[in-house]
């Protein structure tokens, strides 16, 4: 089994390499090449920053989003967007101006608004995954969280609470994406890039 974990200026690529090697991932290759991306098996985008940026960045790799689109939307290759990686899955982006993302799964991602409380932006910190919909690989737990920005739109699979529900999974398919970070979630997330590399969609 194979994975490509993208490399496109834009991700904490060290910590999400170790994570995945600790929850047992022994073939990954950290990758600019979108024909690596075309051969693997799976396929994680992570994502620091902000969206318009991040955005930039992926799309500057020279045939990179059509690599992603192929294997993952074409060939059903499991996909997992990580943070910023998640919010890029949506139509637009409204940091900083409008950016358009993927659209992989319709939506948009917008600030966080806790009108009428004390909630911070950013959302940092430890919160609970609470699944909305049926999915084999999001499970109740505690997550670490680090946003400004929050997702909404279809293919919601799991909230967290902020003031209000936050956007804390989407997936659409063999593509999921998770607004928390796995690999600073100490055993909630390894167990989840655990079930990523078992899935068997």
């Amino acid at each position: 089994m194979t994975l490509a974990l993208i490399d496109y200026q834009a991700g904490n690529l060290h910590s999400v390499e170790n994570a995945l090697r600790a929850a047992g991932c022994a073939d990954l290759t950290v990758t600019a090449d979108p024909e690596v991306v075309r051969r693997a098996d799976r396929i994680v985008l992570p994502g620091v920053g902000a969206f318009g940026a991040c955005a930039a960045n992926l799309r500057a790799v020279p045939g990179m989003v059509a690599a992603m689109e192929e294997r993952a939307l074409g060939h059903g290759a499991p996909f997992l967007g990580i943070c910023v990686g998640m919010q890029l899955l949506a139509e637009t982006g409204e940091e900083l101006g409008v950016h358009k993302g993927l659209g992989w799964i319709a939506g948009s991602v917008r600030r966080i608004d806790p009108a009428g409380s004390d909630a911070k932006v950013p959302h940092m910190g430890w919160n609970d995954v609470v699944p909305t919909a049926g999915h084999p690989l999001i499970v109740p737990g505690e997550a670490y969280f680090l946003h400004s920005y929050a997702f909404t739109g279809a293919g919601v699979v799991a909230t967290t609470d902020h003031a209000g529900p936050v956007t804390a999974a989407i997936a659409r398919d063999t593509v999921l994406g998770v607004q928390f970070h796995p690999e600073k979630s100490q055993r909630y997330g390894l167990a989840l890039l655990e079930r990523f590399l078992a899935w068997r969609p």
